[in-house]
């Protein structure tokens, strides 16, 4: 991964720190239900403010399409900012023109102000360049340390990176060692935990991931759409069947590879898909006609474990099972406190993202085990595909 600069790189004391940061947080009543991104921006929050930057936090919420809607406006989270901090965080009422600039005037060294949703503009989606100038006139130099918006070419998340002297913040910084580790110049032999429903939306990631790591497990719906490919029957379940084909190339290329795919060996299926459900262990090639897959069995379990033991890097998106409605959780449950296990025994390094694959680690209780969570969404996923995110692209140094 080519070079950034980071906080280390430049003396900010006195100077106006435009920080982007990702707080397009869950609010339920106007309050913040979920303030992990928040504490994943603290760290450098805190030290721009403690090293004597005027510090203008930049920020995006909901969809607002260009347009005012004090529904998605970020002063509530102004305060959640505050109250994870410790400190006063300043609002103002505009990201850009005469409120911000206002605001920003006023500002002292260590003072921490958060500008109003950039998406309320047009100019932010469109990345306009009389919105990025209006966003620069308000700062000396840019950190970006919003990894989870870096998919998207935005003023905030990418023009603004040209236009000012350009930083990584902590988190982007860890977020972007820690991928390097992971995918770039990993410890071998390097596995891949592939779960959701559908194998159309991960067609980039598994055509990717064949060509760099050593063993693809493939789980969740996906799979089944496999297993059919191999001539399985799957019963009721989940299955892109007009993708037998697609899922047939990807075996292919994995072989040509060099890449082991590992399929379930056996399933956890039930008649019908509700919370306590009766089901039952089949193995993959003897699901009932009437039955859906909804997890991966305890034979499928031991023999990714077995995967996993022999391995010494995990990249992890998407669960394995249903994991939210029990009792089709136990396959991810046991595969994470695998992994968990091995991690803190220093025998595998540990990345894992996405929303789906967050909640279940949490949900099995390993998310402190693991080397390193992402909390972006569709960066992660990007990233794993291959592609190049612009705002991390706009970060790197000639």
């Amino acid at each position: 991964m080519p070079g950034f600069r980071t906080l280390d790189s430049v003396d900010v004391k006195g100077k106006r720190a435009l920080t982007r940061v990702d707080l397009n947080l869950p609010m339920k009543d106007g309050k913040v239900t979920d303030a992990t991104r928040i504490d994943r921006v603290l760290p450098t929050i805190r030290e721009l403010a403690d090293k004597g930057a005027k510090v203008i936090l930049l920020a995006h919420f909901g969809r607002p399409d260009g347009k005012r809607d004090p529904k998605q406006s970020l002063k509530p989270v102004a305060e959640a900012v505050a109250g994870r901090l410790g400190r006063p965080v300043g609002f103002a009422e505009d990201c850009v023109g005469p409120a911000a600039e206002g605001a920003v005037a006023k500002l002292k060294a260590g003072d921490i102000l958060l500008l109003e949703n950039t998406r309320f503009h047009a100019g932010e989606e469109k990345n306009e360049p009389a919105f990025i100038d209006g966003l620069a006139r308000l700062g000396d130099l840019y950190v970006n340390d919003a990894f989870s918006c870096a998919h998207r070419a935005h003023a905030s998340t990418e023009g603004l990176a040209r236009k000012l002297p350009a930083l990584a913040g902590r988190n982007m910084q860890a977020e972007l060692d820690a991928l390097a580790k992971a995918l770039d110049k990993p410890a071998r032999p390097v596995a891949a935990i592939v779960g959701g429903a559908k194998v159309s939306t991960k067609l980039d990631l598994l055509g990717n991931l064949v060509a760099r790591v050593d063993r693809l497990i493939i789980g969740g719906g996906m799979a089944n759409t496999f297993l059919f490919a191999q001539g399985k029957e799957v019963g009721k379940s989940l299955c892109e069947r007009d993708l037998a084909g697609t899922a047939r190339e990807i075996l292919q290329k994995a072989k040509a590879k060099g890449c082991e795919v590992l399929l379930p060996e056996d399933a956890v299926v039930a008649n019908e898909f509700k919370a306590g459900a009766a089901s039952r262990v089949v193995a993959a090639d003897a699901v009932p006609a009437d039955a859906m897959i909804l997890d991966i069995g305890p034979k499928s379990v031991a023999a990714l474990t077995r995967a996993l033991e022999g391995c010494k890097t995990l990249v992890w998106n998407g669960p394995v099972g249903a994991f939210e409605t029990q009792p089709f959780d136990a396959g991810t449950m046991a595969l994470a406190k695998a992994a968990a296990a091995l991690t803190r025994q220093g025998k595998l390094l540990t990345v894992a993202g996405g929303g789906d694959t967050v909640a279940a680690l949490a949900a099995a209780g390993v998310t402190d085990d693991f080397t390193y969570i992402s909390t972006a969404g569709g960066a992660f996923l990007e990233w794993m595909e291959g592609k190049v995110l612009p705002g991390v692209k706009a970060l790197e140094q000639p």
